[in-house]
């Protein structure tokens, strides 16, 4: 797969608002460990090649376990997940998914009883900025960076 543009060089400015965005979100009081889950499961949903190797990294590398990002796209059957990283999993999807979810109000009173209003607000905006990450990444066809090692054996 070969990119088709370069997004960012493309339009800096147009994109610097995303930026921004992320940068205020991680200053959030949402745990990062969570907005990775969240990021990386959404991005699973849409298919990002790109975003799933990114966020895979960053939570690794931010001590996340293997076996809780091995099981995330089956979080549903795993007991690894705590009941706030569930309730935010339910409403990635759910968001991700609107145009068959509708967002229901079960999966919405399961996430307002773990966050505050503005974590809401903070953990819904997670999911709005990644779906628009995923969406410019496989349109513009990014490619994931690629591990050398990896493809020569």
């Amino acid at each position: 797969m070969s990119p088709r543009i370069n997004h960012f060089a493309a339009a800096p400015e147009l994109l610097q608002p995303m930026l921004d965005m992320e940068e205020r979100l991680h200053a959030s009081e949402l745990e990062h460990s969570l907005i990775e889950l969240v990021k990386l499961r959404v991005s699973q949903i849409n298919g990002c090649a790109y975003c799933i190797h990114m966020h895979t990294h960053d939570a690794r590398a931010n001590g996340e376990t293997e076996d809780r990002l091995h099981l995330l796209n089956a979080w549903h059957e795993s007991s690894l997940y705590s009941v706030r990283e569930r309730a935010a999993l339910a409403w990635a999807e759910t968001l991700t998914r609107i145009e068959t979810s509708r967002a229901p109000d079960n999966t919405y009173e399961e996430m307002a009883a773990q966050f505050s209003e503005r974590d809401q607000v903070a953990l819904t905006l997670v999911i709005t900025t990644i779906n628009a990450w995923n969406r410019l990444a496989v349109g513009f066809a990014m490619p994931h960076p690629v591990d050398n090692k990896a493809t020569a054996a």
